[in-house]
């Protein structure tokens, strides 16, 4: 079965994709294209899925790179291949051509960025908890440390869990009402005492406010069709023993 992607306009001239779970070798909870290192699929299968996303966009094995995700708000420039251990981060840039950011996900944002004219691009892991700390800023600051102009900027949210499907507790609300009560505006009512989450469009707010020429989301929830996209929430609902990941990739 031929790869799935998605691709931003607003990063057109840049090799890019939110893949989807469609086309990979995993079988079972992890049916399709898991690229999560991290699950308890078979090494096998994630390594040949890898080696797909790679044919797809061009890149060698060796300069597909990922970080140890840990939601904070630390980057990583990446100017060749990373040894192993990888760096604990959530975030990379690079102006060096050939080097595939990659990023993984099963619900939180992955957000892509490319400054074309300086020839600079990023990947961001954004859960909630990375967006409240940083990580789409700091993105932002190491561009800028390489050359980018934020006011060039294009940053893409790809698939990520959407507010109807992001039920959270009165202590998570309180948390970010703590931060700013303008944040209000990020939660809907939900049942009882429940509220509604907007990661992607708080995700939005952050990247504007930090004065990014240009930010979208491609308007994907990762919850809401399971033939597409890996869901850790949808897996808990539906008490699965694991879930894959999804992989969104980068570069010039």
């Amino acid at each position: 079965m031929t790869l799935e992607y998605i691709t931003s306009q607003a990063l057109s001239g840049v090799i890019h994709g939110f893949f989807t779970r469609k086309g990979g070798a995993s079988s079972g909870v992890y049916f399709g294209l898991n690229c999560g290192g991290g699950s308890d699929d078979q090494r096998d299968a994630v390594a040949l899925n890898r080696a797909r996303v790679c044919t797809a966009m061009e890149i060698d094995p060796q300069a597909l790179t990922t970080v140890y995700q840990t939601h904070s708000a630390d980057v990583v420039t990446v100017t060749g291949p990373l040894a192993d251990p990888r760096p604990e981060a959530d975030a990379m840039v690079t102006a060096t051509p050939g080097i595939g950011l990659a990023i993984l996900t099963a619900d939180c944002e992955p957000v892509l960025f490319a400054d074309r004219e300086a020839g600079v691009i990023g990947a961001a892991h954004a859960g909630w908890k990375g967006a409240q700390a940083g990580v789409l800023e700091a993105t932002l600051d190491a561009m800028e440390a390489l050359g980018a102009k934020r006011a060039r900027i294009a940053a893409v949210i790809g698939p990520t869990i959407s507010q109807g499907a992001y039920e959270v507790g009165p202590e998570f609300v309180e948390r970010f009402l703590d931060e700013d009560r303008a944040n209000a505006r990020f939660f809907a009512n939900g049942s009882g005492d429940r509220a509604l989450f907007d990661l992607p469009g708080y995700g939005l707010m952050r990247l504007r406010a930090a004065g990014v020429g240009h930010a979208e989301w491609t308007r994907h929830c990762t919850y809401s069709d399971p033939a597409r996209f890996y869901s850790y929430r949808r897996s808990v609902h539906t008490k699965e023993a694991d879930y894959g990941r999804l992989i969104s990739v980068i570069r010039l």
